[in-house]
């Protein structure tokens, strides 16, 4: 009876506990609701459908401006580098191989024609110069010779007139004095070879020296120096001491776009432009297109002749212009209605009801009167604003 009493007393419990848990869920679940419905609504945002519109409150503060018309042939701007003409570089090499004692002239330096460049001390001059006084010797002992040979010639000849020797005597002096006169011809090209030999190295043969002075071959600027103070030189070999050019007129390589090859022609004039000089134009002749395209850049050399004022100087950077054939017709406005913002060119338009708009255009040359040539972007007779800064900074406020 009392195990009876037990076993229902603990199933009342269960069933209390039981419902005591379903109850605590079903308030979790409610506050957890009651939570998520009370919080703050989001908002929507509702972007701008063209971020290069704008709209201002008084539209009559930005006058307008029409954009005119001008009628000029295509033009295409490259750049390019002043570089020597190769076939007015003359290299100058060292007559001797030896050391350097003395360098009269150094790099960049305008040299004329015959003007000591510089000396070498060298150990050729004493073996010329053996040279030469055994050529001179052996020219003299020939001379003795031939002399002799002459006169023994004479002497047979009387003698086989008279009958005192034979025809076979005479017919061997004969041919002596004809060895002798042929080995007294060779003697003195050996001499004419051995003075011509101290000449080129620059030495006196009647006074001989072992220093070697080299001079300009031509007239010119030095672009190259390979050689200082105490250093060696090598005889007529590679790396020249000293490279002359002559920058009378100079070359200027330009990159072109494979996709302008087709405005530009060999034997044309182009435009060069300095920034170094920005008043002076100079004009240059389409000499060569290089049959070569750089893979890496897509672009072909092209090469300019031009006649240097003086102001040229190698490696300086120019921008050619190069004109087409058939003429072109652009718009132009004020270059106060070009905006330049974030290396792109800009101008504002007029929608109506005092909203504006931003359009991207591309600028061409400048031109009389503070009007500026627009390549695209717009067309004759488009309204724009004649100040784009002014508005630009009324916008950002």
């Amino acid at each position: 009876m009392k195990m009876n009493r037990l076993l229902l007393f603990e199933a009342a419990l269960c069933v209390g506990w039981s419902l005591f848990i379903t109850g605590c869920g079903k308030v979790t679940a409610q506050e957890t609701l009651t939570a998520a419905n009370t919080g703050p609504v989001p908002t929507r945002v509702a972007p701008d459908l063209d971020a290069n519109n704008f709209k201002v409150d008084h539209p009559e503060r930005f006058p307008l401006v029409t954009a005119g018309v001008h009628v000029a042939a295509p033009e295409l701007n490259v750049t390019g580098v002043v570089s020597p003409d190769v076939s007015r570089q003359v290299p100058v090499p060292s007559l001797a191989t030896g050391r350097i004692v003395e360098i009269d002239a150094r790099l960049g330096d305008e040299v004329k024609k015959g003007q000591l460049l510089f000396k070498v001390r060298s150990t050729d001059i004493a073996g010329a110069y053996s040279d030469y006084r055994k050529a001179v010797k052996n020219e003299q002992l020939a001379v003795d010779n031939e002399r002799l040979a002459k006169i023994q010639l004479d002497r047979a000849k009387l003698l086989f007139e008279d009958g005192a020797i034979p025809k076979s005597a005479y017919e061997i002096a004969e041919n002596a004095e004809i060895g002798t006169r042929i080995a007294l011809e060779n003697a003195k090209v050996d001499t004419e070879t051995t003075t011509e030999h101290l000449k080129l190295l620059g030495s006196d043969p009647d006074h001989p020296s072992g220093i070697v002075e080299v001079y300009a071959p031509v007239s010119g600027v030095i672009t190259d120096q390979e050689i200082t103070d105490s250093s060696g030189v090598q005889a007529l070999t590679p790396p020249n001491p000293f490279t002359i050019s002559d920058l009378s007129r100079v070359w200027i390589v330009c990159d072109v776009w494979e996709n302008k090859m087709a405005q530009v022609h060999i034997g044309e004039f182009a435009e060069i432009h300095l920034a170094a000089y920005p008043d002076r134009i100079l004009r240059g002749r389409i000499s060569n297109i290089l049959p070569i395209i750089d893979p890496s850049i897509r672009t072909a050399k092209v090469r300019l002749e031009v006649e240097n004022p003086g102001i040229l100087r190698l490696g300086l950077f120019v921008t050619a212009t190069f004109h087409g054939d058939t003429m072109e017709r652009h718009a132009t406005v004020p270059a106060s209605s070009i905006l330049h913002l974030h290396d792109r060119q800009w101008v504002y338009t007029p929608l109506g009801n005092g909203s504006f708009r931003r359009l991207e255009v591309v600028a061409g040359s400048m031109l009389f009167d503070n009007l500026q040539e627009i390549v695209s972007g717009i067309t004759p007779g488009t309204q724009v604003i004649s100040n784009a800064l002014v508005f630009q900074d009324t916008v950002e406020q």
